[in-house]
């Protein structure tokens, strides 16, 4: 798979209206669903890693993607900044208390890329070490990925001018003013940072076993379709999705307790 390269994304990328929006969000939510229950049968694991601009669709995208999902089996991880016992751990300690289960999915709002992005543009780190940090986190998804561990990983990209358009909307709307902070207008002021840090990011970490998906975001249904079935196709590909056969015995003692329910008879016992 190619690189990607943010100079390079096709920003106007759109659904041509909402019922095409809808006939493909059904489809690609039964079928993360199937996928999810095969994981469950066969003991699989995947990781959803999602990384973004400040209004990017990052968490519009998760709610998606688990709207039909057993959330007993599917773990969503927003991360912030590391707490004060976190900060005396190495900086991957935290994701490795966060992996998934057998038979579970586990997703990232945000993750270890905050080391080589956030970290990096607000200078919190000296150059070695978040330079050093690439060739970790290629390590870390190597170990990943040999243990059978999926790994996707998604980059909304969004204009500057889509993003403070949303900023508006947060401030002028009463149940989504919560999302905004100081802390996004202080990361669009340095928004030609976070570009270069991005597409260094891009160069040193998308490899073969866990490459980068860049989505096109200024249009909300193209980046929630794409998004989600980019996930289905990674999670998906090679797993065998048919449901398994319902035991005979057990089908044979269901039909009978239905028939004698149907008889009026109390159908607690086979």
């Amino acid at each position: 798979m190619p690189i990607p390269r943010l100079a390079k994304a096709d920003l106007s990328r759109k659904l041509p209206d909402e019922e095409t929006y809808e006939d493909r969000l059904k489809a690609v939510q039964i079928a993360l669903l199937q996928i999810q229950q095969a994981y469950l049968r066969q003991g699989r694991r995947g990781i959803v890693v999602l990384e973004g601009p400040d209004a990017a669709g990052k968490g519009s995208l998760i709610r998606r993607l688990s709207a039909r999902l057993d959330p007993r089996y599917c773990y969503i991880w927003p991360i912030a900044a590391p707490n004060e016992i976190e900060r005396g751990e190495h900086y991957l300690e935290r994701f490795w208390r966060r992996m998934p289960d057998h038979g579970e999915l586990a997703v990232f709002d945000r993750s270890w890329y905050g080391r080589v992005r956030v970290e990096r543009v607000e200078k919190l780190i000296k150059p070695p070490v978040w330079k050093r940090a690439y060739r970790e986190i290629v390590e870390f998804e190597r170990m990943l990925v040999d243990d059978e561990i999926r790994v996707i990983k998604i980059f909304l990209h969004i204009s500057p001018e889509e993003q403070l358009r949303r900023f508006e909307e947060r401030a002028e709307t009463p149940y989504k003013r919560w999302k905004l902070t100081p802390d996004d207008l202080r990361n669009r002021s340095l928004w030609d940072e976070y570009i270069e840090a991005t597409e260094e990011m891009f160069q040193k970490t998308s490899s073969p076993h866990a490459p980068w998906n860049l989505v096109a975001s200024d249009f909300k249904w193209w980046a929630r379709i794409r998004g989600l079935e980019i996930i289905a196709k990674g999670l998906g590909d090679g797993i065998d999705l048919k449901p398994p056969p319902c035991d005979p015995d057990l089908a044979k003692a269901i039909r009978k307790m239905a028939k004698k329910a149907k008889r009026g008879g109390r159908a607690l016992k086979p």
